[in-house]
Parts: C-alpha cells; structure tokens; sequence
C-alpha cells in the first residue's frame, strides 16, 4: 500500500512538473506576442465616445471583449463615461480601458451614430455611421463641420469588399429588432381595426432583455396562431422579405419562431386568397424577382449594378398587392427604381371588395390586404418612397394615409402602418454591440494606423478602409466627389433663413394675378416647403396677392412681349401653374417642356399641348391639364362614380352633366342673369361654339355661330332654381376619356345658366357685338365712338341722331328682343373702350358693368346624372349635385373651385404623388380620389341622390 502511495506521489510530480513547465512555455510565448504587440502598437489611442444622438442609443462599437484584446495587443482605449450605454463603466474598467471624460489624446475615435458638431475635435480620425453618403440634407451641416475641422471621417456603411459586400454592419439585429417591433404593430394596427390576435402577446423589441426572450413571446403567439385563435375575417396573412442579406436573414430568424411556410413569389396570390389561418405565408424575394429591363425585360445583375436607370420594379403590381407585412432591407441607392412609389401606394391602399379580404359576423373586414411595413432600410424617400421621415423607439409607428399623403401618429384610421425606425438594433444594444464588435475587430489595425493630419496620399490603406474614407485634410475623397453635386441639385436643396422666414425647397410659379389666383396662391401658401411667384401683366395684382400671402414673391411679367423672361423664369421653377387665357397655354407649355419643368392649367387640353406629350414625357415632364371646374371637378365626380360602378359589376348606360357659375339668386338682377366671376370673354365665346353629344344611341351636332342657344332646355333637378342649359363642346369624346365603352347611349356635358341667359344672348348674336373679328369702328387707334353709335352702325344705318324710341324699333325689327340690349346701357351715348373686336370691346364693358360687389356672392352649380344598369336587371338613376356659394367680401365660389384643384394638383406633382409623365388628364384613381379628399377637407362636398327603376 505504502509503495502504490509512492508511485502515486511520483507520478504527481512528474505531472506538476510538466505542467509547470509548459505553463513556462506558454507564459514566455504570451509575453513576446505581448511584446511584439505592444511594439507594433506603441503609442497608438483609440477612443470610445458616448452615445448622444438619441436618449435611446446604448450601443458601442466594442464590447468589454473586444476592448480587453485590444488592451492586450498594446492599444490604449479611453473609454467616455456613460451611464446609458448597455455595458456597464466597471465592466470596460476590468477589461482594461482607461475611463476618462477627455478623448483628446486619441488619435483615432470610434462612435456608432453621428456625432454633434460641437463635440468633433479637430485633425482626428473619427469613424461612425454619418448618414451623408446620399447627401441627406439633415447631415449635411456634421459633413460641413467634418470638412471644416480637417476630420478624417470613416462610415461603416462604406467598409465593403471589392465586390461592394458591406463588412461591418449591424444588419443581423435591426432585421431581429425590427421584425420583433412589426409584429407588435400589427397586433396593435389589427385592434384598432376591430380583431383581437396572438399578436397581442408581443411587445416592443426594448421590452425583452435579449432577443431570446423576444422569441419566447413570439413562439407563445405562434402556439395560438397554430390552435386556429386568428379572426376569419382578417383571412391569410403573408409576409414578404425584400433581400436576403443579413437585415433579411435577421428577420427571417425571429419570423421562424412562428407555425410558417414558405413560399415563392409567383404564389403568394393563390395562398392569399386560399390559405389557412393557422399559419403565416413568408415568402424571400430577391432583385430578379421584380426587377426588370425597361426595354425588352428580363435581369442581369452586372448590368444592373452598373445602370440601375435602365431597370423598373414590378414589386408594387405583382408583389406587393398580395402582402399583408413587408419587410424592407434591401439597401437603396440613388437611381435606383422604387419597391413602391407614391401613387403605387394610392392604388395599393384602396379599399377594395376581393375575395381573399373576407368578412364575418361582428368583425369588419379589413380595408385592404396591406396591413404593416417594416422599413428597416429607413431611407426617407427611398426604396418605399412615401416614407418621408423615420420614426423613433419613442413613435416607433405611423399610419400612411395614401390620400392625403400624410403621417398619422394613430394606429386608427385609414392606410398602412409604418415603422423604420433608423437606430433600430439599439433595442438590442448588447447583443448588437457584441454582433457589430466582432465585424470590426479585423479592420481596427488598420484603422488605427490613421494619422489625420498626413495628406491621405501618404497613408496606405486597404480596400475596404480606404473605400470608406469620405472625407480627409479638408476635402471629400475622390469616390465621395458626389455628395457635394447631390447638394446642389434641386433634388437636395437645402432650407436656409432668409429675412426672417424659410426658404422652400420646392417652388412653384403662378402665371396671371386675377380673379382666381388668390384661392390658388392662398392654398399653396400655407404649404411651408412650397414658395410661390406670381407673375402678371398688371403688377399691381401680384403685388396684391405678394402683401397678402407669406413667401409670396411678384414680378412683372407680359408673355406675349417677353418670352424670354418666361423662358428664365419656368427654368428656375419647379411647377408652372398657367392661370393665363386658354390661346396662351401652349407658349407656356412649350418652355417648361424645354426647360424640364412641371406644368399645371385648370383649362380644356389643346392640340397644340397634347402635340408636346412625347417630348415632355422624355423630359420627364408632367403636363396636367382640366383640373380645375368644369373641366376639373366634374372629371373627379365623375370618375369617382363611374369606376365604383364598375367595380361592383354595374354598368353605364347614360350620363349628362351640367356646370356653371352664377350670381347667387339674389343677385342676379339683369337681363342677362349673370355677373362675372372670371374672364367675360371665355363666357360670351363659349356661346358660339359648336357642340356634339350622344342622345339615345343618336349622335347629334350643333354647329358654332350661334345655334348652341337656340333651343336651351330647362333644368329641374334642384327645384328652387330657374335653371337653363345647352350643349358644351364634343361631348362623344368622353366615353372614351371616362372609359365608358359601348353600353352608354346618351352622353352630354352642358353649361348652366339661369332661365332667361339665352334669350338676351341671342339678340348680341344676331347684332355682332359678340363676333371675335377685328371691326373698323373698334380700332383702338380710332376715332371715338359711343355704344349707341357702335350699335347703329351694326344696324346699318348712319343717321346717328335717330331718336331712342325709332332706334328701338330698328334694333326690335332686326334681333327680334332689343329689351336685353337696352337693359345694358347698350343704346346709351356711353363711350366705347376700343379693344379691335366687339366680343374683346364687350367683355370688357360686361366686366365692369356687371360685376360683383363687394357684398354680393355668386354660386357654382354641378350637376351629373347618371343612368346605371346592375347585373340583377335593376336599373338606377343616381344625381350628383355639387353647390358652393362664394364668400362676400371674400373668395368668389368660382375662384375657390379653380384655383384649388389646380393649386392640390400642382403640389401632388411637387410632393411626387404625381409621377406620370407627358401630357395628364386626372382621370387615374391616384389622382382624382386624393384630390377629392382634399377639396372635401376644404368643404367642397357634393351630395347625391338615388332612385332605384324596376
């Protein structure tokens, strides 16, 4: 027994001793690899700064871990204290980081978000996420700084291989965060909508102290999603991932926590019309998936790289229709096409009655498919381009009402929620601080060799650091040259202070200061991102509408004298809103094509106008025409009713419309029964047009120079009004225009007047005073002439003493009713303004003699009739009726009606909720149905009636 002891003691020893000696070997090899690291690293800094961009950010870009290998390879790290940051100060101490408030003697410092200007000390080599690459503007103030300071800026976005991979990012865990935050949405987006979920089980991603816990919640909802516990009526839910990078990858991981199943892009239709509810659908779609050749079809990824211009996305027709969540990650570059553009959202996020949106007993059905999008990528403008501006940890969601383009902080309410948060991995800041530290680790040595204050020429990088330099010795690197052209374009301007109010970004030029300009420019005004000049021939009315408005600047401007100032001015607009005569709109159009600007009139298309479409369209150049009254508002009416016929399955089978301005009935005390509220001219020639409709199957024609008022038929839909009307223009063209098809027999759109308009119309027809051909007698160079001697010289005669009751008779003989004339002070000895033609010398007498005062108001009549067939037989007549009344003293009812649709045209354009190119009528539901919610908001309402014929 003694002698096993023995052996057993020797045997110890000999292990000791060979332990000893190899943890000698060890130690002596530990010590030169520390030696030579503190050799290579002698007198390198690097700093650690707090956090200060968001209360919210408690991220680093190094662990304790990676700051404990640093130390031991000869680097000294300064650590800034922070009581926010995830890791704990003691924590950092014990791994050997020195903790100090001044980072000064770093030579090289390390942050995560942008850094506040006044804290950037210069002639140091700073590295973060500085968010200027695509020159956003509420950087560019750091990017200013940077360069002023003679900073050496490194951005981790652009640390990327030679094929353009990005190296260090925190993708991973903004995809986990964000898909944890989305699926809170949702369950909170689907309760306001009327449906209690498992959803509701989950909470924020900040809620959970790791990602594991935010796991065991979703696992604890998918159990029940499983069970069948999902409302019927909300039907099958489908999530699309955009990407398949590591924000993709991320969120797939969280997603899988849930009872799945994956399918391919080409069947999300099938399972969103027939999938089960015990279940969600996830379906990965990559750039070949929805990205195409403009001409010709199909994808190549080098090509695409390379000219990403030539490509547009299908993702928002053939994708998107059938998503319940989105999740965005894929990175956007400037250029490239758009996953879902503005108006793609109006047409996504109309309500509309399909079959995988069922309904139940006692729960609603959901307004659309689209329920949420995640856009974790969080470029504002970007690749989900109506997201304008990130939410934050504190507003994580908003709700996007596609209609009216604007961001709801409501879960209630119509659109799609919105959550792309810009710091969203900060939710799981160690996690995502160990994820990031790793990434970064292989580029540190590099990094730190930095000296900021050496020209760069002299230091020798490799790719992936020395693709990320944006800016060093007081300049933007080579690659970085862009920034500063994004800057300068209209596309990047900035807002800068000047006598005392903003600057807009956007700026808008209004041609003609008259009797419909001030709703217009009113309007637009209170826009803060719109500035307005308004131009016109008589500078007192710009000056008018200048003193009135905010932002609103005034020029003289004649264009038919000086096209070359218009020419200069359209070049530095961004929309031209022509307020101008109709003759005048095709000069207009024709410089803002040339100079790639936007246009906007409240008038008829023209064919010299529609001859610019393929011109414009190349220029990129949207030319909207008719979107004022009638043609405007009837179109938007008319649309409205029209396409929801369709789409219950109905059909068209007539529709006549009339529209007109008058005077309120209680001023309406002349012959003619009108007074004027815009031009005079446009009236009086309007009555010696032709006129073509449809009646009964039946093409009728009406020929121009008088005839339209020979037969006005009476008007009794609104019972309380005399009301006449007659034939407008070609009214045929418009079962085209309204895509009515071959069902309508009878299609009329007419003007309104009151009983009586006609009938004194026609004796000012008959005598000339409305022929638009120069007359001898009304030369402005010519003698003087008074309205009695201008009316018996169109008689004929040259007896200019013949008394006033034989004048009478004369003028009875020829016109057949002299009382309207004469009402007008048409036979008195007046004198003539000689304006060349007696339509021209009329109107302008009209102007003045029959205008508003200041205390009276006009009124603006809408009516459309419209005879429907349904596919039970029943046959339906339903009326539209659109009223308003002007103010006294305040905006006539035909200026608002004008004006403001042009004005909610023009900024749609502006905003690029408008993106047709060429020459537009507003006839597309992303058009008209967000121009009607926002006349509705300025309380122009129509009212309907209905009367169902067996």
């Amino acid at each position: 027994m003694m002698r096993l002891l023995q052996s057993r003691a020797t045997l110890s020893v000999t292990v000791a001793t060979a332990s000893a000696t190899k943890s000698n070997l060890i130690t002596a090899k530990d010590g030169a690899t520390k030696s030579f690291n503190r050799w290579r690293h002698h007198g390198k800094v690097i700093a650690i700064r707090r956090e200060d961009q968001s209360v919210w950010e408690r991220r680093a870009p190094f662990g304790p871990s990676h700051v404990q290998k640093l130390v031991k390879q000869g680097v000294k790290v300064i650590v800034q204290p922070s009581n926010r940051r995830a890791y704990p100060m003691q924590v950092y101490l014990h791994a050997g980081a020195t903790v100090q408030e001044d980072i000064s003697e770093a030579s090289v410092i390390f942050g995560v978000k942008q850094v506040p200007i006044d804290s950037l000390i210069p002639g140091k080599t700073y590295c973060f996420f500085s968010h200027t690459i695509k020159a956003q503007e509420s950087n560019m103030p750091l990017l200013d700084a940077v360069l002023e300071k003679n900073i050496r800026l490194i951005d981790y976005e652009r640390i990327v291989d030679e094929r353009g991979a990005r190296q260090v990012a925190f993708g991973k865990y903004a995809g986990v965060a964000g898909m944890v935050n989305i699926l809170h949405g949702v369950g909170l987006r689907l309760l306001a909508l009327g449906h209690h979920t498992p959803f509701m089980h989950i909470g924020p991603a900040h809620n959970y102290r790791n990602s594991s816990m935010a796991r065991q919640a979703i696992r604890d909802c998918g159990y029940e999603i499983s069970l069948g516990m999902m409302p019927k009526s909300i039907g099958p839910l489908t999530v699309v991932f955009t990407g398949s990078g590591n924000v993709s990858q991320g969120a797939q991981e969280v997603f899988q926590e849930l009872p799945i199943e994956y399918v391919p892009p080409e069947m999300l239709r099938k399972v969103a019309e027939h999938g089960s509810q015990n279940k969600l659908y996830g379906c990965e779609v990559s750039r070949s998936d929805h990205l195409e050749r403009r001409e010709g079809g199909g994808f190549d990824a080098r090509e695409y790289d390379e000219f990403p211009e030539r490509y547009i996305s299908t993702f928002s027709s053939k994708i998107a229709p059938y998503a319940s969540v989105i999740i965005n990650g894929i990175y956007w570059a400037v250029g490239s096409p758009k996953l879902i553009s503005i108006p793609d959202a109006k047409n996504l996020l109309r309500p509309a009655n399909t079959p995988w949106l069922p309904t139940s007993k006692g729960s609603p059905a959901l307004p659309h498919r689209m329920l949420a999008i995640c856009d974790i990528s969080a470029d504002p403008g970007g690749s989900i381009e109506f997201m304008n501006e990130c939410t934050t940890i504190d507003t994580p969601f908003c709700l996007y009402d596609a209609d009216r383009n604007k961001d709801m902080k409501s879960f209630k309410g119509p659109g799609v929620l919105v959550c792309s948060i810009d710091n969203m991995p900060t939710q799981l800041p160690r996690e995502s601080t160990d994820y990031f530290g790793e990434l970064l680790s292989p580029f540190v040595h590099d990094i730190i060799k930095s000296d900021a204050k050496k020209p760069l020429e002299e230091e020798n990088f490799p790719y992936p650091i020395k693709s990320a330099i944006i800016a060093s010795n007081g300049r933007l690197t080579d690659n970085f040259q862009y920034i500063q052209e994004l800057r300068d374009s209209n596309s990047y301007r900035s807002r800068h202070k000047i006598e005392g109010r903003f600057e807009a970004s956007k700026k808008a030029l209004v041609l003609g200061a008259g009797m419909v300009s001030a709703p217009l420019v009113e309007w637009l005004a209170r826009e803060n991102d719109v500035s307005i000049t308004v131009c016109s021939a008589l500078k007192e009315e710009a000056d008018g509408l200048a003193r009135k408005y905010n932002g609103v600047d005034s020029v003289y401007l004649n264009v038919t004298e000086n096209t070359d100032h218009l020419q200069e001015l359209c070049a530095k607009s961004d929309v031209v809103i022509s307020l101008l005569p109709y003759s005048l709109h095709g000069m207009v159009a024709k410089c803002c094509v040339a100079e790639k600007t936007h246009m906007v009139t409240a008038s008829y298309l023209n064919d010299e106008i529609k001859e610019l479409h393929e011109e414009a369209r190349r220029n990129g150049v949207t030319i909207m025409n008719e979107v004022g009254l009638d043609p405007g508002i009837d179109h938007l009416l008319a649309m409205e009713c029209i396409d929801e016929v369709k789409e219950k399955g109905g059909v068209i089978e007539s529709f006549v419309s009339f529209c007109g301005g008058l005077p309120a009935p209680e001023h309406s005390d002349n012959a003619l029964r009108y007074k004027f509220s815009w031009s005079p001219r446009g009236v009086l020639l309007n009555t010696l047009s032709a006129a073509k409709y449809l009646s009964k199957g039946q093409i009728v024609e009406i020929l121009g120079g008088g005839d339209l008022l020979s037969n006005p038929r009476s008007l009794n839909f609104l019972p309380g009004f005399a009301l006449e009307g007659f034939p407008n223009r070609d009214s045929t063209k418009y079962a085209e225009l309204y895509g009515l098809g071959r069902d309508v027999h009878t299609l009329l759109r007419g003007t309104i007047r009151y009983q009586g308009f006609s009938q004194c119309v026609q004796p000012m027809q008959l005598l000339g005073l409305i022929d638009p051909e120069p007359h001898p007698m009304l030369h402005p160079h010519g003698p003087d002439v008074t309205w009695r001697q201008l009316v018996i010289n169109m008689l004929g005669m040259s007896d200019s003493s013949i008394f006033y009751e034989n004048l009478k008779q004369k003028l009875a003989e020829r016109i057949g009713d002299a009382e309207g004339i004469e009402s007008l002070g048409l036979l008195e000895d007046t004198p003539v303004v000689k304006l060349n033609t007696p339509l021209d010398t009329l109107s302008h007498y009209l102007a003045k003699r029959l205008a508003f005062e200041p205390q009276e108001r006009d009124l603006v009549i809408l009516r459309h009739e419209v005879g429907i067939r349904w596919q039970d037989g029943r046959r339906e007549e339903r009326g539209i009726n659109f009223v308003v009344y002007g103010e006294p003293g305040g905006h006539s009812a035909m200026a608002q009606t004008v004006g403001k649709p042009a004005a909610i045209a023009a900024k749609m354009i502006l905003d690029g909720e408008i993106q047709e190119r060429g020459v537009c009528l507003p006839f597309t539901p992303d058009i008209y149905r967000p121009m009607l919610q926002r006349l509705r908001a300025e309380g122009l309402t129509a009212t309907e009636t209905t009367r169902i014929i067996n």
